[in-house]
């Protein structure tokens, strides 16, 4: 199924610009990633993080850290580029 390049902008289609998302990065634990993720976000996107959001959860195991912030993207472009940037990092395996 192929969606419409606009559907961001298409009302009931789930994301609507400006607004404000929650990004989801994991890694292995001990790497620094809670500080990491929120830094990358705001000096190499250029994303404003909204404060107090971060959320930080450690695997059964302990090996894996899923980090999630709240970000203000403006336009899809943002929204991407917040993907991208965190994507690039090595230490980080996958982003939702």
């Amino acid at each position: 199924m192929s969606l419409p390049p606009d559907c961001a902008l298409l009302p009931g289609t789930g994301f609507s610009f400006p607004g404000e998302f929650e990004i989801a990065a994991m890694g292995r634990a001990g790497l620094g990633l809670e500080a990491r993720v929120p830094s990358l976000l705001r000096h190499e996107a250029g994303l404003r993080v909204i404060d107090d959001s971060l959320d930080v959860r450690v695997s059964g195991g302990g090996r894996y850290v899923a980090v999630r912030v709240r970000f203000v993207a403006a336009a899809r472009d943002d929204y991407e580029r917040a993907h991208a940037v965190l994507r690039a990092d090595p230490d980080i395996r996958y982003t939702l």
